[in-house]
């Protein structure tokens, strides 16, 4: 996939975010962590809504073959890119909460949201390739599910109730990622098989991708949700 993303751009899509989250959390003051989250989640939503709003309108007027010609040059770039806008976002934002002391008892609802998050979207991810039964997608499940368990039995002592908006962002989130990595992200790579394979199937690509269009739209309309939650976790007088 990296070839077809061309790999100067996949490199870039993964290390760029990555480097940034990495500073934030070890070095940055507040303000560039602030930066490093709000930028993620810029271009996460935005893109999101321009695949929504813009994209998915145009290619719904093109023929099937035209619309498959688009996925084969657009999908594998953001297979890449937008799962790492997706981590620096959530991750950043996280524990952004937590250093400037808006999310008490951060420890076990971050438990919570890890839990909430790897197990559906594994199911999801199993169902999807018809691998519910295979051995490699249990080990897959088992892991996720003990240590998300374990993380949360570690940090159960530290629970109590946290501020209603970060808990309505949480919730946000957790749709999110289910919906990103457990239903977008299938997509993108059921897309690559086809182009991977001998004879790709246009209705197939054309119908994956335009589903996973529309579903950004979903994903932005939750984004513009936190949007509102945050600027009034920020600004609850106003």
């Amino acid at each position: 996939m990296g070839q077809r993303a061309n790999p100067a751009f996949a490199v870039g899509a993964v290390a760029v975010p990555a480097v940034a989250l990495l500073y934030a959390l070890l070095f940055a003051p507040v303000v560039h962590h602030i930066y490093v989250h709000v930028m993620a989640g810029v271009l996460w939503t935005g893109i999101d809504l321009f695949m929504a709003l813009v994209l998915g309108p145009v290619l719904g007027g093109l023929s099937v073959e035209a619309r498959a010609s688009v996925f084969r040059r657009f999908t594998p770039k953001m297979a890449f890119l937008m799962p790492s806008l997706a981590v620096v976002t959530i991750v950043g934002g996280v524990t952004l909460a937590e250093r400037v002391g808006v999310f008490p008892h951060a420890g076990p609802w971050t438990a919570l949201l890890t839990l909430a998050t790897t197990v559906p979207a594994l199911l999801l991810l199993g169902w999807q390739f018809d691998a519910l039964d295979d051995p490699r997608w249990i080990v897959a499940f088992a892991v996720s599910l003990l240590g998300g368990g374990g993380y949360l039995a570690v940090t159960a002592d530290a629970f109590g109730m946290t501020s209603p908006t970060i808990l309505v962002s949480l919730a946000i989130v957790t749709v999110l990622s289910v919906l990103g990595f457990g239903v977008l992200l299938p997509g993108e790579v059921r897309i690559y098989r086809q182009l991977a394979s001998g004879d790709p199937d246009p209705t197939v690509i054309s119908r994956i991708g335009m589903r996973n269009a529309r579903l950004s739209g979903v994903q932005g309309l939750f984004q513009l949700a936190v949007v509102v939650a945050m600027v009034y976790l920020r600004w609850p007088a106003a």
